[in-house]
């Protein structure tokens, strides 16, 4: 192999100086260095992703993978001609954002302060132009093409309805991820939680019982499955995201109903991942003083005269899962009975020694694409003889009080026991409060 040792190359004539023939590669020694060719606005590109900080290098461009943390990009002292380049890695830079950050003094489009990369699917090209701009961004792209990809999960209970796969837990059992999509296609869960109802209290010596409480009701607004109608605006949260994991659902009982006098008990919580639905409060019955309804997710209603209901969405969450259980404003000591609080309404005041009041109103949700009313609080019960029905809650699964034996909530609808009534010194007991239930809904497919 033959070496030429010049100290310059000049053209013999033209204005082109070629290097080289067709098909030969001209390249640099080691630890050469070159000026006045300029760059042609492209980087070489380390294809080891970054997964943590870093410093970057001019004439590189990186993979800034942010699945595990946001972390940042430090710029090196900036030349000028200067070019860096990164992109995001697994679309998870709106999730965990990439700081850039300058070097020193150096300035990043005229400002001496880091920048925040928090676009999905985002690559940008920094130049550094001069002491004055600093970092100039050439180009900012956020039509990188990433393929669809969706939830796959198991669980004993599921269903199939178009491109949505809906599994539906009417007791304890376990919902597993076995792989997550991405946001094109789809990685997170709408859910309908609800609890256990509350227990309708039980009269005595003819004093009618109050209604029991429906289960704390909680659901995600649908418009990550497909914009089904899940209940009102207000009281809807956004989906979940999940991970590959075993997810445990857990299924509130209903509340037993009270003993003669006594009353109910409270409803038992139902909770997935992050969501946890508090059972519906008791009912009261006669004995107890002040009379007043237990507080859970909705409130029972209070017995007596001139007593509250319970408290609702207790504990408190945003949206509230509930609504406070019905008053009574009768003479101290009447038998008046008020309905439990429901998750679309507050329970029925009651200043009738003969008629209890309503239970609070359920909602409707269409998360297994039927529309199916749940969470209703249950009405209190009837005093001397009084035989009519009263109204359980709008097809909420609320239980119904009466002269009768009340009527315990609708299994799987978080429904709240009827009061109990009495037909002079005959003494009916209220009714239990119905099961809760977990509905978890994703798009598997396009």
């Amino acid at each position: 192999m033959s070496k030429i040792e010049v100290d310059a190359i000049d053209k013999q004539s033209g204005s082109t100086l070629t290097l080289g023939g067709s098909g030969t590669a001209v390249t640099l020694g080691a630890g050469a260095t070159q000026t006045g060719f300029g760059r042609t606005g492209t980087v070489d590109w380390d294809t080891t992703p970054k997964t943590s900080t870093f410093t970057a290098v001019s004439g590189d461009g990186f993979f800034a993978n942010t699945t595990g943390s946001a972390f940042t990009m430090n710029l090196p002292a900036g030349s000028a001609g200067d070019i860096v380049s990164v992109a995001d890695y697994a679309g998870t830079w709106q999730t965990n954002a990439l700081t850039v950050s300058p070097n020193g003094s150096d300035k990043i489009g005229g400002f001496n302060a880091s920048t925040i990369l928090n676009t999905e699917g985002q690559s940008v090209t920094f130049v550094f132009v001069d002491s004055t701009q600093g970092w100039v961004n050439t180009m900012d792209s956020t039509s990188n093409a990433r393929g669809k990809a969706y939830i796959c999960a198991s669980s004993p209970c599921v269903a199939t309805v178009g491109d949505f796969k809906i599994h539906t837990f009417t007791g304890p059992g376990t919902f597993t991820v076995n792989s997550v999509g991405n946001p094109l296609g789809s990685d997170s869960v709408d859910y309908l939680v609800i609890a256990g109802g509350g227990g309708g209290g039980t009269g005595v010596n003819y004093n009618a019982a109050a209604g029991g409480a429906a289960g704390g009701y909680r659901f995600s607004n649908g418009t990550t499955s497909g914009s089904y109608c899940a209940g009102p605006a207000p009281l809807g949260a956004t989906a979940l995201p999940v991970s590959v994991q075993g997810y445990s659902i857990a299924v509130g009982g209903g509340g037993n109903a009270g003993s003669p006098g006594g009353n109910g008990t409270q409803g038992a919580t139902s909770s997935f991942s992050t969501i946890s639905s508090a059972g519906g409060g008791y009912g009261s019955g006669y004995h107890p003083s002040p009379r007043q309804g237990g507080a859970g997710g909705s409130g029972g209603g209070s017995a007596g005269g001139e007593s509250s209901g319970g408290t609702g969405n207790t504990p408190p969450v945003s949206p509230p899962q509930g609504n406070p259980g019905g008053n009574t404003s009768a003479t101290p000591g009447a038998a008046a009975s008020a309905g439990g609080g429901g998750a679309g309404g507050n329970g029925g005041n009651s200043s009738s020694p003969c008629q209890g009041g309503s239970g609070g109103a359920g909602l409707t949700s269409v998360i297994t694409n039927s529309p199916v009313a749940r969470g209703g609080g249950g009405a209190g019960g009837n005093d001397y003889n009084v035989t009519t029905n009263n109204a359980s809650a709008s097809a909420g699964g609320g239980g119904i009080g009466n002269g009768a034996p009340a009527s315990s909530g609708t299994a799987n609808t978080g429904g709240g026991g009827g009061g109990g009534g009495v037909n002079c010194s005959t003494v009916y007991s209220g009714g239990n409060g119905g099961s809760g239930l977990v509905i978890i809904r994703y798009k598997f497919q396009n």
